[in-house]
């Protein structure tokens, strides 16, 4: 138990611990220093009730408005209501501390729980991915701003996996698609994967799903521009095996064909252009 001010805050704190809500509590708070005040925040944070902690921390910055330990209250406040999954509050607060203290050695941390109050939210692959876009901008920030900063590394890690995320919603809209025959608004969810997120982990089955889209339609040479860009990077795939298999059952096999799209990425393949 961490207690600023030691025995003198353990009595005086102690009984605004007990009994009444915080908002009663804060009768008389005026005449608790802010360390004091900041103390029962840790200790509210150690007893895992990260509201009332942020209650406290936000009093500091209520009473004391202009001091170092506002400063210190506002970052921690931003992480008390993460803590408590009060996305919302946490980014407001993070806000403001990059708003009031960005030269400081925390902007860094406020900028990264600021963009955690969206990643943390990011909802199963089928629903909205409004939040991951949020995600993917914040932690832009962090890996932009604060690149030596000990939460770049973790930010560029969560930004691949956001970034994959994206990947896979495209995926799972293009597959509905492909499933039901539409063709050609499966194509474009697939194209989107190929051109947009070629890093993921998501390329090689796009590649092979626009194989099977192109061959359904009749367009031969889009089918075998397709697995020849998938045989060029992912040849030891199951996709391409299975790309390899649809097309020879035609008589086909992988090669550039024709001037689309596909032929000009295959180009730049070749090049070392791409992925």
């Amino acid at each position: 138990m961490r207690l600023a001010g030691g025995a003198l805050l353990a009595l005086s704190l102690a009984a605004c611990g007990a009994g009444p809500g915080l908002d009663d509590r804060r009768v008389g708070m005026e005449s608790y220093t802010a360390e004091q005040i900041f103390g029962r925040g840790e200790y509210e944070m150690e007893e895992r009730n990260f509201e009332d902690a942020a209650e406290y921390f936000a009093e500091i910055e209520r009473l004391y408005p202009y001091s170092e330990w506002a400063q210190r209250a506002l970052i921690m406040q931003a992480f008390a209501q993460h803590s408590a999954r009060n996305y919302d509050e946490s980014r407001a607060a993070a806000q403001r501390y990059i708003d009031f203290y960005p030269t400081t050695e925390d902007a860094a941390y406020a900028q990264y729980l600021l963009a955690l109050s969206y990643y943390d939210q990011i909802d199963e692959i089928g629903r909205d991915q409004g939040l991951t876009f949020e995600a993917l901008q914040a932690l832009r920030q962090v890996i932009e701003r604060y690149p030596s900063s000990e939460y770049a590394k973790s930010a560029i890690l969560k930004f691949d996996l956001a970034f994959d995320h994206l990947a896979a919603k495209e995926m799972e809209v293009g597959r509905y698609y492909l499933k039901r025959d539409h063709f050609s608004a499966a194509i474009n969810r697939f194209r989107t994967v190929v051109e947009e997120f070629q890093t993921t982990s998501h390329t090689p089955e796009a590649l092979h799903r626009l194989v099977e889209a192109y061959l359904s339609l009749g367009l031969t040479d889009e089918a075998q521009t397709a697995a020849a860009i998938l045989g060029h990077n992912f040849r030891s795939t199951e996709w391409y095996e299975d790309s390899y298999q649809l097309l020879t059952k035609r008589g086909l096999e992988p090669g550039a064909r024709g001037d689309g799209w596909l032929a000009s990425l295959y180009r730049q393949t070749i090049k070392g252009d791409w992925l």
